[in-house]
């Protein structure tokens, strides 16, 4: 029986040896099993877990296929399913002793040596052997390097990804621009739905509507292996599409069509040819998927029509950062509106009008009947489309806005389950996931989700700033360093990077450093007042400077008029009784204990943790101890960060209880907590290759 069963997990193994992205989730659901139950079993049947047992498997036909086919180390790793040439080459060397470069050396030395037959001397010819295995050798410091430099693979990994391109409207009409935009985003649509493809963001296309640049240096800077491209053109009721796709670094089209057809079937074109692409990347779709392309969303193509205008006006408002241009929010209302007229059952056209409204929320500010029309709305799409990722994501927007964040999560969830590629709702997943559960591997799942579809050179490098801090949350400061370099790489921005890399020294306890690269870059420009000097010199000792940064800053808010950042009032209340000012500190303390109470008694986001560092250090200068302690207080559910465990752990203010038996208690569970999720962290990362990239862009 026992045999069997791993027989039968080795096969279904094979069976997806390329696809990366095969692990222990996907093994057990074809086993018909629960990731427990398969992790139980497999340990004593083999002492070893679901992830190493794929990986052997990965490991030992890497080497049939070196020892036995004409391809490059590197080619390999990408037919054996792994993502990273670098992480494959560890694991290799890890398992067999060797790199794989060293393979076939390996091999010829044990193997029993011939007689030597002597013959006439001949001319001597290259060592084959040697020149096929330096190339090999080669091909590690050629791959690495390459990403080094573009930070991004060029598409010649058959991946299956791509970005759609703004579609072109092929007249002199610029009014009927909105027909090509809808169609783009219909198709892009149906693709994001496609779990086994990565599609990247709207946003990050439309910086390439006017650009002259080629596919090849598109395909590097958005780091996909295809890219398709549109026009559309209408004349009466007839439409004609024109459609191709490119493979990013070969020349030609890996496919192209034009469909003429009339406007009426303007619907199960959009489907067709998404159906079309999905087969030219060999992708994988689940009978769930090609029912939700498939489905008509309306079969009033005037409703249909309308809601288009709609959604143009809506994604023009959206372009605009400052969001100030509501006249483009009313044009779209009318039309979502004109379109419901006409067929009260179009799910898109509910989402379409219920974002209208959580826009307004966002922008304007003014009342939560904003807020309770998005809800509506979106809750009434669901009834005519319960897999309407749109709909769910309005609907976690509307609770994360309530402050009621678990439920905002469960709304998250689905939403990407019914759209894999909303990196907007990855995100939202990110930003609330710690402040409930605190799942760390969730987080940096999620992380790296948002960097795969939302990557254009415009977002490139906040995602790597993004995916820096995350990382030094979780206590790994050398992979952080990585991320910020290549922001830098990237941006040229020497001030943001030093601004990051002081945080790094601050966050891991090298106060007196932090403090030195902050002076330096305060020194260079004194102007610059939010740079938080007074607190790295509080921490590093330095209290007089303290004090006279603090009372400079203050003096300049007086001045321009505006109040003191209220995350500062903590700090610069500390450097003011330091510098003996009680009753000024105190009037500092109190004011942001007020603001806490407001925060706490209002609608939006509460201070969910019971521990509240700011909070009992406040009471603990205001000679309110015992009120402290009230604060500090162990919750599990609350996963503290790395830098916020340094502060716990060296803050100044608490060096008047650091003894007391409470406060340590509670210092041990917080240490504790944070080296066990590190290191469960850690173990996820290692296994998946993450902390051995130099660039999360391989895979």
């Amino acid at each position: 029986m026992n045999k069997e069963f791993l027989h039968r997990l080795t096969e279904l193994v094979k069976a997806n040896l390329a696809n990366e992205h095969f692990g222990p989730e996907e093994l057990a659901g074809e086993m018909g099993m629960s990731h427990s139950n398969l992790h139980r079993k497999l340990k004593s049947n083999t002492n070893q877990t679901i992830s190493q047992f794929i990986r052997e498997i990965r490991l030992k036909k890497a080497k049939e296929l070196l020892l036995n086919e004409d391809l490059t180390a590197a080619e390999i790793s990408y037919r054996v399913g792994f993502g990273s040439p670098t992480y494959f080459n560890k694991c290799f060397h890890e398992y067999f002793g060797h790199a794989p470069g060293e393979l076939r050396n390996h091999e010829q030395e044990n193997e029993p040596e011939e007689q030597a037959v002597e013959l006439e001397p001949t001319p001597k010819k290259p060592n084959r052997r040697k020149i096929w295995i330096a190339l090999i050798i080669f091909s590690f410091f050629l791959i690495p390097l390459s990403i080094f430099l573009f930070h991004w693979p060029s598409g010649s990994k058959a991946e299956k990804s791509i970005a759609v391109l703004p579609f072109k409207y092929l007249s002199d009409e610029p009014g009927k621009q909105y027909l090509a935009d809808g169609m783009m985003d219909a198709i892009l649509t149906h693709l994001s739905k496609i779990k086994d493809i990565r599609v990247l963001s709207r946003t990050s296309v439309e910086q390439y509507r006017k650009t002259d640049k080629t596919a090849k240096v598109i395909g590097k800077e958005l780091g996909v292996a295809y890219l398709l491209e549109g026009s559309l053109q209408k004349e009466g009721d007839k439409i004609r599409l024109i459609m191709q796709l490119i493979k990013v670094g070969e020349e030609g089209h890996a496919w192209a069509n034009v469909y003429d057809r009339p406007w009426k079937d303007i619907l199960s074109v959009q489907s067709e040819v998404s159906e079309t692409i999905a087969s030219e990347l060999d992708a994988v779709i689940t009978p769930e998927e090609m029912q939700s392309i498939r489905k008509v969303p309306t079969a009033n193509i005037t409703a249909y029509d309308y809601y288009t205008m709609g959604n143009y006006d809506l994604k023009k408002f959206k372009s605009d950062l400052a969001w100030t241009k509501f006249e483009l929010l009313e044009s779209a209302q009318i039309s979502f509106r004109k379109s419901l007229e006409l067929d009260s059952k179009f799910a898109q056209a509910y989402t379409g009008l219920a974002e209208t409204y959580l826009l307004k929320y966002n922008g304007t500010d003014i009342s939560k009947k904003y807020l309770d029309s998005a809800l509506v709305l979106a809750t009434r799409a669901l009834v005519y489309d319960d897999r309407c990722a749109d709909a769910y994501h309005i609907r976690g927007s509307f609770f994360r806005a309530l402050g009621k964040n678990e439920q905002a999560l469960k709304e998250f969830e689905k939403a990407v389950k019914y759209n894999p590629n909303d990196f907007n709702a990855y995100f939202n997943l990110y930003s609330l996931n710690p402040l409930t559960a605190g799942d760390w591997i969730k987080r940096i799942i999620y992380q790296h989700e948002i960097a795969k579809r939302f990557r254009g050179p415009d977002e490139l490098p906040w995602n790597l700033l993004l995916l820096g801090r995350t990382y030094l949350e979780f206590g790994f400061p050398d992979q952080a360093q990585k991320y910020y370099k290549q922001s830098l790489e990237l941006t040229h921005d020497s001030i943001t990077y030093k601004h990051f890399m002081e945080f790094v020294e601050f966050s891991i306890g090298n106060f007196e450093k932090a403090y030195q690269l902050v002076k330096e870059e305060h020194r260079r420009d004194t102007t610059d007042w939010e740079i938080d000097l007074f607190q790295y010199c509080t921490f590093s000792g330095h209290h007089k400077e303290a004090y006279e940064y603090a009372k400079k800053y203050v003096d300049c808010c007086k001045k321009a008029g505006v109040p003191v950042t209220p995350r500062r009032l903590h700090r610069i209340g500390y450097a003011y009784f330091k510098a003996g000012k009680t009753e000024e500190a105190k009037q500092f303390f109190n004011q942001e204990l007020q603001n806490y109470l407001n925060q706490n008694e209002g609608e939006g986001p509460k201070n969910e943790d019971v521990l509240n560092l700011v909070q009992a250090a406040d009471y603990i200068i205001l000679g309110e101890k015992e009120k402290a302690f009230k604060f500090l207080i162990y919750n599990s559910k609350y996963s503290m960060p790395k830098w916020q465990l340094t502060v716990f752990q060296y803050d100044p203010v608490f060096d008047c209880i650091r003894s007391d038996p409470r406060f340590q208690k509670v210092l041990k569970a917080y240490e504790i907590q944070y080296q066990t999720k590190h290191d469960q962290l850690k173990k996820y990362l290692e296994e998946n290759g993450l902390l051995w990239l130099y660039d999360v862009w391989c895979g």
